[in-house]
């Protein structure tokens, strides 16, 4: 007990300290929130801002469960309800930008007791979920796209769309966006005119169509724990051939740095949002790659940050390259040995 008490002091000594790499480059560490009183841990454990609100969280019942597989609300929140709980967020993070993923249901998270109740499908998460259930079901986005944007008047807000495999997808959400901001001013309602709009890449072909969704996008998110499912076609909760799921697979690595590269040619900023992102182990892999964005549960910051302030960027630079450019050429054994030497 005392070695770990002594560890928890050393990492709450870095929650002041500067977010840089050991040759001073600046990285962002930001929080994964899903409700309004996570905001206090983002805060403690010193967060910048919040790189993923899980907005599908407001469609729980009000029993503080975190994980369910029914949405068990009689009808979905309204305008007025997404926009009190966006104040109370960024309230809560005391002028910290937050940025808003809209609804990520489907999938695993199911609504039980309004229209988007679909019939049982065989998978669920090719199915109809996020971006695609926004457009079938515009009486749960439309209230949601236009709290987001009043809530930006209020402070630095940025709207993330998840689930993007296809820039018609994309075309759609932009001229919905727009036509929702056209309402807004008419009925004299305040919002960013500004607002940055960014895209989750959390399938394949979105880590394909990157530079493309750079062209049009603020920003890019990559969301691991996706794309590591469908790029693998392993589903990590079932326990028969979750032992796959493989975030060092090297096909999982030349996906997230096409993405980052994509953002980097484009000038635009690529932040990690899934679990690989919070895991410590796999910072200097990352860094090397070129993100400089994370984000995280928030009791993973402080690890995290320790890791990043240990890492030498351009000498993970190097190696990384080193790594990639005999991808093709090595066994098994001598990827995982230049992963180890890379990661430790």
């Amino acid at each position: 007990m005392r070695v770990l008490d002594e560890r928890r002091a050393r990492l709450r000594r870095l929650i002041k300290e500067p977010s840089l790499s050991a040759d001073g480059t600046p990285v962002s560490l930001l929080g994964n929130l899903e409700l309004p009183e996570d905001t206090v841990a983002i805060r403690t454990n010193g967060a910048v801002g919040v790189g993923l609100y899980r907005t599908e969280f407001l469609y729980i019942n009000h029993y503080g469960l975190k994980v369910i597989e029914a949405m068990n609300r009689d009808h979905p929140p309204d305008e007025e309800e997404h926009l009190a709980t966006y104040l109370e967020v960024m309230r809560g993070l005391e002028g910290a930008p937050v940025t808003i993923r809209t609804l990520d249901l489907g999938a695993d998270k199911q609504v039980d007791g309004n229209s988007a109740t679909c019939p049982p499908v065989c998978n669920p998460a090719l199915g109809l979920r996020a971006i695609r259930l926004c457009f079938k079901e515009p009486e749960l986005f439309r209230p949601q796209l236009r709290a987001i944007l009043r809530v930006s008047a209020f402070g630095p807000v940025r709207l993330m769309i998840p689930m993007l495999s296809h820039m018609r997808e994309l075309d759609l959400v932009l001229a919905l966006i727009e036509q929702v901001g056209r309402e807004l001013e008419r009925e004299g309602l305040a919002f960013d005119p500004r607002m940055p709009v960014g895209g989750m890449i959390g399938v394949p072909a979105a880590t394909l169509s990157a530079p493309a969704f750079a062209r049009r996008l603020d920003f890019l998110s990559i969301g691991t724990n996706d794309l590591i499912q469908y790029a693998l076609t392993i589903d990590r909760t079932d326990d028969t051939v979750s032992y796959l799921h493989d975030p060092l697979h090297p096909a999982i690595l030349r996906l997230i740095r096409m993405t980052i590269e994509a953002g980097r040619t484009r000038g635009i900023p690529v932040s990690m949002c899934g679990e690989m992102a919070g895991t410590p182990r796999y910072v200097p892999l990352l860094l090397g790659l070129g993100l400089r964005e994370f984000s995280m549960q928030p009791a993973s910051l402080l690890e995290i940050k320790e890791r990043v302030r240990g890492s030498h960027i351009p000498h993970l630079e190097r190696a990384t390259k080193e790594l990639f450019a005999h991808l093709d050429d090595q066994e098994p054994e001598q990827f995982a040995q230049a992963i180890e030497r890379i990661c430790s």
